[in-house]
C-alpha cells in the first residue's frame, strides 16, 4: 500500500494589518515623576546631560513634577536607548517610546 502524498495549500500572510514601525519614525525618552529626586536635581541634569538652557530643563522638570512626565529628546531608537541609560544612570526613572 503506497500513501500518495498530501499537498498542503500555503496562504500568504497578511502583512498590511501589523504595524512595523518605520527605521526613520522617532522615538522619545521619557521622564516620569517620582518620590525621591528633587526638582532642582532634574533640572540640574537636563541641562548637564542634553545641554538645556535652563528655561528649557526647568519647563521640563515641571512637566515631569506637574504631569507626572516629560518627553526630553527624541531620535533612532538607539539613541534614545542611550539617553534612557544616562537617565537610570543620574537615578531618574526613564523609559522609551515609538513617537506615533
Amino acid at each position: 500500500m503506497s500513501v500518495a502524498p498530501v499537498e498542503i495549500e500555503r496562504t500568504e500572510w497578511d502583512t498590511s494589518s501589523q504595524e512595523t514601525p518605520s527605521p526613520d519614525t522617532p522615538w522619545v525618552t521619557i521622564v516620569h515623576n517620582d518620590p525621591v529626586n528633587l526638582m532642582s536635581y532634574v533640572e540640574y541634569v537636563f541641562q548637564s546631560y542634553f545641554g538645556y538652557p535652563k528655561d528649557k530643563a526647568r519647563r521640563l522638570m515641571m512637566d515631569v513634577h506637574h504631569k507626572g512626565r516629560a518627553s526630553v529628546s527624541s531620535g533612532s531608537r538607539e539613541e534614545m536607548e542611550r539617553d534612557v541609560q544616562a537617565m537610570h544612570g543620574y537615578g531618574l526613572w526613564a523609559t522609551l517610546q515609538h513617537d506615533r
